[in-house]
């Protein structure tokens, strides 16, 4: 897969609609040079709106997408490839996003601990003549983790830019139990997918 990727994309302006180190050192592993542009979009949908979790998370991977292919079109050129993705960690109807407090991400780790959520990241890759949109969702079993553990966790200041409140490839993996599906989509972007996605594209 790595291999036609690097062949396929080598001349291409790619964007990663993201400020996030993580999603930048993932794509950077799997070979391929990107511009990063923190999208400007402002994230105030509600996900009460949308019939389902995964339409809300690649709806706002679209918006982000958009937002930033406009802009570097109206300011230089227009890139030939932007890709923009959002996380949301989910238990039962219930979502859980960045915390803004300490006290919010105690409360978050809280309700996850000893229980089994549900990680769903959408992606969008904009280009000239339309976009590609999906999602993965994947399982994540958290521990049966103390008070006194979630709390020095927080302590860290780990939990504050994490949607869920925890960093699956950071200290927070010592929270969790066991994962069912795709682990790069709990970091934020499913890997494989975006491959298979982008090799479609250009081949």
């Amino acid at each position: 897969m790595l291999g036609p990727i690097k062949h396929l994309l080598k001349a291409k302006h790619i964007v990663l609609a993201s400020g996030s180190p993580r999603r930048q050192e993932l794509v950077k592993n799997i070979g391929l040079e990107v511009e990063l542009c923190p999208s400007e979009f402002e994230e105030n949908l509600d996900y009460k709106e949308f019939p389902d979790f995964a339409s809300f998370v690649i709806e706002t991977a679209n918006g982000k997408a958009i937002e930033v292919f406009d802009r570097l079109t109206r300011n230089s050129t227009a890139p030939d490839i932007v890709i923009a993705a959002d996380t949301m960690v989910t238990l039962n109807e219930k979502m859980f996003g960045k915390p803004k407090t300490p006290e919010i991400a105690f409360q978050m780790l809280s309700e996850l601990a000893g229980k089994t959520h549900v990680v769903y990241t959408g992606v969008v890759i904009k280009h000239s003549k339309g976009s590609i949109k999906f999602h993965e969702s994947c399982k994540v079993t958290f521990g049966d983790i103390t008070k006194e553990q979630i709390q020095s966790y927080v302590n860290t200041g780990e939990p504050l830019d994490k949607a869920g409140g925890y960093g699956v490839q950071g200290i927070g993996g010592c929270l969790i139990k066991s994962i069912e599906g795709d682990y790069f989509t709990v970091v934020g972007l499913p890997l494989y997918r975006l491959c298979c996605e982008l090799c479609k594209l250009f081949q």
